[in-house]
Formats: C-alpha cells, sequence, structure tokens
C-alpha cells in the first residue's frame, strides 16, 4: 500500500505542473498539439527515470559541496540519449520539439526530484516515484494540449474534432493561450480540493 501510494501521489495529490507548478516552461511552450506534448512527456519519464536510479545508486559516493553538479552531469547524460535517439528516429518531432529537449537538463521537475528524492532513499522508492511523477507530469501536459489543439486547430492529434464551419480560437495555441488554459485549470483543481476540504473529505 505504501508503495502504491509513492507511486500515485505524483499524478494527482503532488502533480509535478497543477499542485507544484514545477516544469512549467516546457508544458507552455510545447502543449499546442499533443503529438508533441505526448513526445516531451514520454521524454522527461524517461529521463526522470534513469536519473533516478542512478542517482539514487551513487548518492553515498557523492561529496556534498559538488553534489548538485553531479546531479546535472547525470542528467545531461540521460537528455544527449533522448535528444540522440529522437533525433535518429522520429526526426520530426524532435524537430517540432528543438530546445526544449536539451532544456529537459534544467527541467525543475528531474532535478527537484534528484534532490529531495532520490538523493535520500532507496533505488526502490525512487523508480516509483520517478514513473508516478513523469506519469503526473505527461498527464498534465496532454491535458493542456488536447484543450489548446482542439480550440486553436478544432483537432485532436492532428484528427479533425470539430465541424469545418467552427472558426479556431487562434489565441488558445499562442502563448496566452497556455497561460490562460493552465490558470483555469489549476483554479478548478483548487475549488475542488477547497469543497473537498470544508465537507470534511
Amino acid at each position: 500500500m505504501k508503495a502504491f501510494g509513492e507511486l500515485t501521489k505524483g499524478i494527482i495529490k503532488e502533480n509535478p505542473v497543477f499542485v507544484m507548478a514545477l516544469g512549467l516552461c516546457p508544458t507552455l511552450a510545447v502543449s499546442t498539439s499533443v503529438n508533441d506534448a505526448i513526445g516531451m512527456g514520454a521524454a522527461a519519464t524517461f529521463v526522470l527515470l534513469c536519473s533516478n536510479i542512478i542517482i539514487s545508486l551513487i548518492k553515498n559516493f557523492i561529496p556534498e559541496k559538488i553534489r548538485i553538479p553531479c546531479y546535472i552531469l547525470v542528467i545531461a547524460s540521460f537528455v544527449t540519449m533522448v535528444d540522440m535517439v529522437m533525433h535518429a528516429y522520429v526526426p520530426p518531432l524532435h524537430k517540432s520539439l528543438g530546445i526544449f529537449i536539451p532544456l529537459i537538463v534544467v527541467n525543475c521537475i528531474i532535478l527537484g526530484r534528484a534532490e529531495a528524492f532520490a538523493s535520500k532513499n532507496n533505488v526502490g522508492k525512487s523508480i516509483l516515484d520517478a514513473i508516478g511523477m513523469g506519469i503526473g507530469f505527461t498527464l498534465a501536459i496532454l491535458i493542456i494540449a488536447v484543450i489548446r489543439e482542439l480550440l486553436g486547430s478544432g483537432t485532436i492529434y492532428s484528427i479533425k474534432i470539430l465541424p469545418a464551419s467552427y472558426k479556431p480560437m487562434i489565441v488558445a495555441i499562442l502563448p496566452p493561450g497556455a497561460f490562460f488554459t493552465i490558470a483555469l485549470l489549476m483554479g478548478l483543481i483548487n475549488l475542488i480540493k477547497n469543497k473537498k476540504h470544508k465537507s470534511g473529505e
């Protein structure tokens, strides 16, 4: 049961985007389409999982004063792998995500979990934490992308959903649309949490 809680906390209770407001830069930037959102979510989850495992394994051998540069070195190694694999096998997605793939190195979610969790826990717990946080991040960016792509282009995953008579809300796929969408979703989540708190659940 404890392991299940460790796995699921990042999906809802401690969602990195909607609750902790981490990783907002890639969330806002690449959530213009569902395809890009899935690609970014998968890439970030892979890096998060691999870096959590390695950092948890080597935490006792790293001097305290240089731990952060060491964590960044580990994370950068996996980001380089992801960058090269995506460039080789999915070049359109690699081109679409652009600079935001290398920027995974400084993603607050990954460095934050390395410092706050993987460096203080065993490998098993670190794996569960990474998978939960990765799923939470992917779901968050995917929900935002579905809303923005549907309103901004009338499509989901490039499949036409809304009728041809629908006039796309271009603002939805522009930066202000990203801020409005995430703000509304965060507000909705807080409203639900407050109602549950008041009802004593």
